[in-house]
């Protein structure tokens, strides 16, 4: 049998050369491979990110904030690109020793803070700012539970389905039905929560539904590996509702265009510094 569909492991794992989008920048060690500063800007926090289901996250969570009134969520955001190894530059490996978007540093105290994983930095900002956490223990504890629901759940969704339908240099039937079928199970698992309440956590919009809908928002409203027909996300009601919902969320708009390096110019902007940044491009595309 060939390659591709027959594989035997030999006794000890050596690296090679795998194929696929991000080959280039596949690695089985961690740590920097060149040195490089980050850039930081005029305010206290410094977002260093790329527009990915998980760096859009960050960059809706700032938004949001700043839509009620938060002054001091002003922040800077600094592209990332992970195609180039951006990711693997001394001084990002500082912020994240994991080499992966997004990361945050808070200079507003005289110690700098680092935070990543997309998961930490919206509880880390919830916490500090006070919104989008429910103060009350059962909602609190609900609104954490699809929290760390999506974090443990998206990498079937992202390295399992989405690399072995859009991304491997090769289309292997096998691994594609296996996280085909993981990717509806789990959306049948949000279909079914959602078809009794309006946000994850209940009435209350909160960072559990930033975090999932980034990715499976995203999903069902067509964004993510052109899947969509193939995974007939239809058929998840409830979901599509919820995921329209959050859409059309004035801050989700801007959240999405940070360091958005692909699609359309419209909905690109790097280097954000000020809110006045967003407010033609956003004001165009909620008239359109």
């Amino acid at each position: 049998m060939s390659q591709e569909t027959d594989y035997t492991p030999p006794r000890v794992w050596e690296p090679k050369e795998s194929g696929g989008k991000f080959a280039s920048i596949n690695r089985p060690v961690a740590g920097p491979t060149h040195e490089k500063e980050l850039p930081v800007g005029k305010h206290p926090f410094q977002l260093y990110s790329l527009a990915t289901p998980n760096g859009v996250k960050a960059g809706i969570m700032f938004e949001e904030l700043l839509a009620l009134g938060h002054q001091g969520a002003e922040y800077d955001a600094w592209l990332i690109n992970i195609g180039e190894g951006d990711q693997f530059g001394s001084g990002f490996v500082e912020a994240n020793p994991n080499s992966k978007i997004p990361a945050l540093m808070d200079h507003s105290s005289d110690t700098p803070t680092r935070v990543f994983e997309s998961g930490s930095i919206l509880l880390y900002l919830a916490e500090k700012f006070g919104e989008f956490l429910p103060k009350e223990h059962v909602a609190r504890t609900e609104a954490l539970n699809w929290l760390f629901w999506q974090m443990g759940s998206a990498p079937f969704l992202g390295g399992g389905f989405g690399h072995f339908y859009s991304y491997a240099p090769v289309k292997l039937e096998y691994p594609i039905d296996r996280y085909a079928m993981e990717t509806k199970r789990q959306l049948d698992v949000l279909n079914r929560h959602l078809a009794e309440h309006r946000y994850l956590a209940g009435d209350a919009y909160s960072i559990a539904d930033i975090a999932t809908w980034a990715w499976y928002g995203q999903l069902v409203l067509g964004r993510l590996y052109d899947a969509a027909e193939f995974l007939q996300v239809q058929e998840y009601t409830h979901v599509v509702r919820w995921a329209e919902e959050i859409d059309a969320r004035p801050a989700v708009l801007r959240g999405r265009m940070v360091n958005r390096s692909f699609g359309e110019p419209e909905m690109q902007l790097h280097e954000r510094h000020d809110a006045s940044d967003f407010e033609t491009k956003t004001q165009d595309k909620l008239e359109s």
